[in-house]
């Protein structure tokens, strides 16, 4: 299971967002510039991620996005299903002329199976909320450091 570069920018701009006053809509302009990441690309970002029900959008000069519910109720397995479709590997399969009856079985049931459901319970467990802390504890760190 590898995340997706949209994941990964996804991830990094619900952050961004939720770092933001809930009272306040940012511009995708404003969030691709603090990230460096194209505007163009993260249109398409939260284009998904409004059609996953993750984020609202105001229209107009003072629109932008903001959080469609607090931090805390956004799991990192909403933000990634919304921007990728699934995070759960593929199902295994025998191919047509195996002579090996079983083998694609065994993969799916002793490796694949046990695999989906421990990514599920990892990205069911961490929250928004618990990525926006983490950033706000390596800002703090990187606000306190001396250079000489």
């Amino acid at each position: 299971m590898l995340l997706s570069k949209k994941c990964r920018y996804g991830l990094r701009a619900m952050i961004d967002l939720a770092s933001q006053p809930t009272d306040t809509q940012t511009s995708l302009a404003q969030i691709a510039e603090r990230n460096g990441i194209s505007p163009q690309y993260l249109e398409q970002v939260f284009a998904a991620l409004k059609r996953g029900g993750l984020v609202c959008s105001v229209k107009g000069p003072m629109g932008g996005y903001y959080l469609a519910r607090p931090a805390e109720q956004i799991t990192a397995a909403q933000i990634v299903t919304a921007l990728s479709g699934s995070y759960y590997e593929a199902e295994e399969t025998a191919g047509p002329g195996c002579s090996m009856e079983g083998i694609a079985e065994s993969v799916q049931a002793v490796l694949i199976e046990p695999l989906n459901r421990d990514l599920d319970r990892f990205f069911q467990k961490i929250t928004l909320e618990d990525l926006l802390q983490d950033y706000h504890q390596n800002r703090q760190g990187a606000e306190n450091m001396y250079y000489i």
